[in-house]
């Protein structure tokens, strides 16, 4: 007897978890040794393409992202993104051994709390309409009550981008992953289309010829660019046991305000619904907030502590300066 849909949903979700979270790590190790050879990433560098990690990192992360998009086909999403959660589990467990990134003990508190409190919202969220057509998808992307969603999701994505990252873009992590997030929930729509079309296609109704399903693609392809650039970006700059729980919180977040405004599934729930979805959001919140208050910061050079650098090889200790310090005394002395 072969599996059911719902076991073929569940090991592809599973896997994807895995491949995600490995794909964490990979990337962090990757930014850390392109960053020692050349402009970090964290303030405009790109000579992280040029490293074979970073690459092992991007074809593990594509494999899980198609493998979590596969399990969307098979399994319902109440289903498969609870699952989702475990990447961050997976990429707090290698940072640890892998990155020496410790997380505290409140940190973890505040991880599961993230963890509860998106699987509180999913299991609670209201069952989505699936359409039938990328028309339908299209009817419903330019429906009033969403492209207001998009038009303030593009203007904060701007502001974010223009005003805040020049400014807080190295000391706050929510500036990165906001961008993120928000593009995120632009990309749901898309590639959500874009699955509807190929198993439409592949039924032998093809959607190739419908300008709609080429608009979804170029946006997919957009946002997935920005997406993984600001990624790069949060990742070369902050912890990675801190960056992937609070990504899946806001992407997880964002994508289920999307979902409740385009296909308006609030309407049809009742209030201990809501109020459990609204609980949920509350735990997310506070899971954030003790994560950033906890989370281990980048180790930085103690103020004050000069390292001379002598024929390239060897290297001088602050308490072997003495004789130039004295010189430098000399030089102003009156």
């Amino acid at each position: 007897m072969g599996l059911s849909d719902n076991s073929k949903g569940v090991i592809l979700a599973v896997a994807s978890s895995a491949f995600i979270g490995s794909s964490f790590i990979l990337k962090k190790k990757g930014l850390k040794r392109a960053g020692a050879a050349g402009t970090r990433a964290g303030v405009g560098g790109y000579t992280y393409l040029l490293e074979p990690l970073w690459w092992a990192g991007m074809i593990t992360m594509i494999i899980g992202e198609v493998a979590n998009f596969v399990a969307y086909v098979y399994a319902p999403a109440v289903l498969v993104t609870p699952l989702g959660a475990l990447s961050i589990i997976v990429s707090a467990f290698l940072a640890h051994f892998m990155l020496k990134e410790r997380v505290q003990k409140m940190g973890i508190v505040g991880c599961v709390s993230c963890i509860v409190g998106s699987v509180v919202i999913v299991i609670h969220a209201p069952q989505e309409h699936t359409p039938s057509s990328v028309q339908e998808i299209w009817t419903l992307a330019t429906q009033p009550a969403f492209l207001i969603y998009v038009a303030a999701t593009l203007s904060t994505v701007l502001a974010l981008v223009l005003h805040f990252e020049p400014r807080y873009g190295q000391t706050n992590l929510l500036v990165y992953l906001g961008i993120c997030s928000l593009m995120g929930s632009l990309t749901v729509v898309s590639i959500k289309a874009i699955g509807i079309a190929i198993k439409l296609t592949l039924d032998g109704i093809s959607q190739l010829a419908y300008p709609q399903t080429w608009f979804f693609i170029t946006v997919a392809a957009i946002c997935v660019i920005t997406q993984l650039n600001y990624l790069n970006k949060a990742l070369d700059t902050f912890n990675a046991a801190i960056v992937s729980p609070v990504y899946y919180v806001m992407f997880t977040t964002l994508t289920i305000i999307a979902s409740v405004i385009m296909f308006k599934d609030w309407s049809g729930q009742n209030v201990s619904s809501i109020a459990s979805e609204i609980c949920g959001f509350i735990t997310v919140l506070s899971g954030t907030i003790i994560l950033h208050a906890t989370r281990e910061q980048e180790p930085r050079p103690p103020v004050g502590t000069v390292t001379w650098y002598v024929s390239g090889d060897s290297v001088k200790s602050p308490e072997d300066e003495h004789l130039i310090t004295l010189r430098s005394l000399e030089y102003y002395e009156p």
